[in-house]
């Protein structure tokens, strides 16, 4: 009961910011989202008014939690049946863009001296699906809340600036070739919201092209998941001593944690058509109040001091690695479509 107690001030404080970020996405700012807009307000409000060690425990539980939360409520708004709709040409699109992708930021951030926590976050959430990804990585690879949180603000901000950029990107390119344009957002951009706020810039035939291909990363997200969790314990066994390395070896049956597993068992019944007619839109409810409460908690955990001092290598980072997506998409396009 007392630590129920100790969390519920910081909860609150999060959960009316994302209450106010969904009404300011609602009323002025649509393309943004309440998700993008609850991280940037937990930011400015975090660093000045709000920074209170009262807050912490309650802040703490909302980042970690909530993110669980939703990535495993999101399973349930997903099928397999998607993949047949795109292709094997989708499919293989997707899976070199993925790889590309990871294989990019891992060997730049490593050129960069980031940290483990830092490039493989900030791969997971720009290949797969922004937040969402990068909650469900960080506990498999032990990262700290200070590489969490930095890598959701960069991956947000580039997700922004993408999801503002492609639809304009795309028709000079492809003219007026929903599928071309459709697969380029939906290929690269970060969450599914700003996938969804992009595509309809252009129109309702990209929007369905676009979260297609969404859905195809999102389902990935397991393999990703697991594959980073095996990467970091053999890092990590290679590190230590021979008792450590078999404690560390005997924790591989928790390379999928629940949550992830919970996705994947959503995923696979909402293919079956087993749930109800109105879960799925109940678990995409539930799905994004948790990413947009979690986000505003982990505004009010970042010190900008820190996302400061990293200055210019981060955005260098953070900009090499999407232009090196958005060229890879381009160029998997002109190849297989």
């Amino acid at each position: 009961m007392q630590s129920l107690i100790k969390k519920l001030p910081g909860f609150i404080v999060a959960l009316v910011i994302a209450i106010g970020s969904y009404y300011i996405a609602q009323l002025w700012l649509p393309m943004l989202g309440g998700a993008t807009i609850a991280l940037f307000v937990g930011i400015i409000l975090g660093n000045t008014w709000l920074k209170q060690p009262g807050l912490a425990a309650g802040t703490k539980f909302s980042e970690k939690r909530l993110l669980e939360y939703s990535v495993m409520l999101l399973g349930a708004t997903i099928t397999f049946q998607s993949i047949q709709k795109i292709g094997w040409q989708g499919v293989v699109l997707t899976v070199l863009q993925m790889s590309l992708t990871i294989g990019f930021a891992i060997w730049l951030g490593r050129r960069l001296r980031f940290s483990e926590g830092t490039y493989l976050l900030m791969a997971g959430g720009n290949a797969v699906c922004g937040s969402s990804a990068i909650g469900a990585i960080a506990p498999v690879i032990d990262a700290d809340n200070e590489d969490t949180g930095i890598a959701i603000t960069m991956v947000n901000l580039m997700g922004t600036i993408l999801m503002l950029a492609l639809p304009v990107l795309g028709t000079l390119l492809w003219g007026h070739d929903n599928l071309a344009r459709g697969i380029l957002i939906g290929g690269t951009v970060q969450s599914v919201g700003q996938v969804v706020a992009s595509a309809t810039m252009i129109n309702q035939g990209t929007v369905v092209t676009a979260t297609l291909f969404k859905i195809l990363r999102i389902i990935c997200l397991v393999f990703v998941v697991t594959g980073f969790g095996y990467l970091h314990q053999k890092k990590q066994s290679q590190a230590t001593d021979t008792k450590l390395s078999q404690q560390l070896l005997a924790k591989k049956s928790s390379l999928v944690p629940w949550y992830v597993l919970g996705f994947l068992i959503f995923c696979v019944i909402n293919s079956l058509h087993l749930f109800p007619g109105q879960f799925g839109i109940i678990c995409h409810f539930l799905s994004t109040w948790c990413e947009m409460t979690a986000l505003a908690a982990i505004g009010l955990r970042l010190n900008l001091k820190t996302l400061f001092n990293q200055g210019k290598q981060l955005l260098f980072y953070a900009g090499g690695l999407v232009v090196f997506q958005v060229a890879a998409a381009i160029l998997l396009i002109t190849i297989l479509f």
